[in-house]
């Protein structure tokens, strides 16, 4: 009886080897079903490790972040767009709430002279009088040394005094405001709160302080006068100060010396020439909005003019006297205490020539007041 033989494959190997896995069986079914699964880079590596992520993922991430920075941008364009809109359309300078236009207070004396008016040529008549040294034209109109105030810089005093300086040269020098044809140049610097009662001066003028045409600028009418020199002489001082926080005050007293003529009928002799004189003291007042739009408020205005006939009617347009002509014995109107409606105050001066032609006088001429008579 033999023992035990070897196998064919030979003599077993030792416990260990693959051998040791050789009684289990794996069907077919469940090694179809079965996965083989590689580890990520992060489990191969530990768990400090990041994982890579997927393609996917950083599509989807990435364009969300783009869609995000892109809604950002866009806010912030239309942010932008916004803010300088609102910037361009707020008025840096607003008006003050509540704060009302005076309507302008107009006193307009005339001078009467005791004599009979001189006449020549314009040179001569310049020459022997005290507005000899006086500039011509808009150089008379001079600015003063500007300083900042409290609430208002250099550059917005400065500005407030050109605005002024602007208002005198249109009413008191302009050619055409003065013989009458146009009032355009004055109206447009006037607050438009003031635009009625200027243009109701300029239409339906009236002696009442408050619808005189020539409290408001120099008009003579045409068909008496003309000039006989476009060189005006001209002398005086601006001067102003703060009233507020938003406005300010600035005063002109300014002497403005006229050649005259009669009106033009035929040929003119070149001594027919006389000089008319006129005072002016104007009160104006700029607020923030006046001084971006580039306009003001008149607020009083003091005149006196001459020669003239102390019955002279001047509300709608001064009256000169002319050479060789001299004053007539009427006093001014007559004044009824009892009268309703806004009073009448009727006022002339006597026109004394008085001054030397060295250095610029004060004002125009020595006037003595003389109350109206009843």
């Amino acid at each position: 009886m033999t023992g035990r033989g070897e196998p064919p494959e030979g003599p077993p190997e030792p416990p260990g080897g693959e051998d040791e896995y050789r009684s289990l069986v794996f069907d077919e079914s469940f090694v179809r079903a079965a996965r083989l699964q590689e580890f990520s880079a992060r489990e191969r590596m530990g768990e400090p490790a990041r994982a890579v992520r997927s393609v996917g993922s950083l599509t989807g991430r990435g364009t969300r972040r783009r869609s995000r920075a892109a809604v950002l941008l866009v806010l912030l364009i239309t942010l932008a767009f916004a803010t300088a809109v609102y910037i361009g359309f707020r008025n840096p300078y607003p008006k003050p709430v509540g704060r009302h236009v005076e309507p302008l207070r107009t006193t307009v004396i005339p001078l009467a002279p005791r004599d009979a008016v001189p006449g020549g040529a314009p040179d001569d008549l310049f020459s022997g009088g005290p507005a000899a040294q006086f500039p011509t034209g808009a150089s008379g109109v001079n600015l003063p040394p500007v300083r900042r105030t409290e609430n208002f810089s250099n550059s917005q005093v400065t500005a407030a005094l050109a605005t002024v300086k602007d208002y005198l040269v249109a009413s008191s020098l302009d050619p055409d405001v003065l013989s009458g044809r146009i009032v355009r140049p004055v109206g447009r610097l006037l607050d438009p709160d003031q635009t009625a009662q200027f243009d109701r001066s300029m239409s339906a003028p009236a002696d009442d302080g408050r619808h005189t045409a020539t409290g408001w600028l120099v008009r003579f009418d045409p068909a008496d006068v003309e000039l006989a020199d476009t060189d005006i002489r001209v002398q005086g001082s601006l001067s102003y100060a703060e009233t507020g926080s938003d406005t300010l005050e600035v005063v002109s007293d300014h002497t403005f010396t006229y050649a005259l003529r009669p009106a033009a009928s035929g040929p003119h002799r070149s001594d027919d020439a006389s000089l008319f004189t006129v005072r002016r003291e104007l009160h104006f007042v700029i607020d923030r909005e006046d001084l971006r739009l580039h306009r003001l408020e008149v607020h009083s205005a003091y005149v006196q003019a001459g020669p003239q006939s102390c019955s002279a009617d001047a509300a709608g347009a001064l009256r000169p006297l002319l050479a060789g002509e001299r004053a007539d014995d009427r006093g001014p109107d007559g004044t009824d205490p009892y009268a309703t409606g806004l009073p009448k105050a009727g006022l002339c001066g006597t026109l004394t020539v008085s001054s030397p032609p060295q250095g610029p006088p004060p004002g125009p001429h020595a006037a003595t007041s003389r109350p109206s008579r009843p």
